[in-house]
């Protein structure tokens, strides 16, 4: 099985954007809980920055597909669809 995460370069660059992001707010939600703020506010935030990295995981997800499909069009890979479904399987959970 694949494990290389490799994308186009433009892929890569947003999804290391996204991360930094997520980063920002991940460390907004320690000052959230060091400053005590109302617990709605900082669940309001984790479920943010859950989505957000649900968005990326998507995204990768997305990209590996994509290889995938053009390595099973070219003949290269016959695991190529075992791979996908469990992928998309543990992704899911």
């Amino acid at each position: 099985m694949e494990s290389s995460s490799s994308s186009s370069p433009d892929a890569r660059a947003r999804m290391l954007a996204r991360l930094r992001r997520i980063e920002g707010q991940v460390r907004g939600l320690q000052r959230m809980i060091e400053e005590e703020r109302p617990c709605a506010e900082v669940l309001t935030q984790v479920a943010s920055a859950q989505e957000a990295l649900r968005a990326v995981g998507r995204e990768v997800l997305r990209q590996h597909l994509r290889r995938c499909a053009e390595r099973s069009a070219q003949g290269a890979d016959a695991r190529a669809y075992d791979e996908l479904v469990d992928l998309m399987y543990r992704h899911i959970r």
